[in-house]
């Protein structure tokens, strides 16, 4: 029976894309897989046990074995721009955001101006 592993994430938004930076220590690169399906990116990698040949272990705390991460993706993400790399043991994947979700500035314009432009109804919404 295969047993799967939660790996820690660390997960912000920096401007205009979300970087998520996963700890996955003693991982071959190679064994890592991401996948985009619908609205889930999906992490998994595996850590391969060292050979148990002639060994006398006197603690065994890392584990081995299937570690896998899934998370649901928002509309206002770029999912086919999403990159992946790995260094010193933590997979870094950067999650552009779209158009639509960047900040922006809106121009404010002093009443009865001709430069006044309307704004639609579907581009306004309340924050509370």
């Amino acid at each position: 029976m295969s047993v799967l592993y939660k790996m820690p994430i660390d997960l912000y938004r920096d401007g205009d894309h979300y970087t998520l930076n996963a700890d996955l220590p003693g991982i071959d690169p190679n064994s890592v897989d991401l996948d985009v399906d619908g609205q889930y990116l999906t992490i998994r990698a595996e850590r391969v046990a060292p050979s148990a040949e002639g060994r006398a272990w006197l603690a065994r705390e890392n584990r081995t074995g299937s570690f896998v991460r899934r998370l649901t993706l928002g509309d206002t993400v770029d999912r086919e721009n999403i990159s992946a790399s790995y260094d010193a043991g933590v997979l870094s994947v950067t999650i552009p955001v779209t158009e639509k979700a960047k900040a922006r500035k809106i121009q404010v314009v002093p009443a009865g101006t001709a430069e006044k432009a309307p704004l639609k109804k579907s581009s306004v919404k309340a924050v509370a």
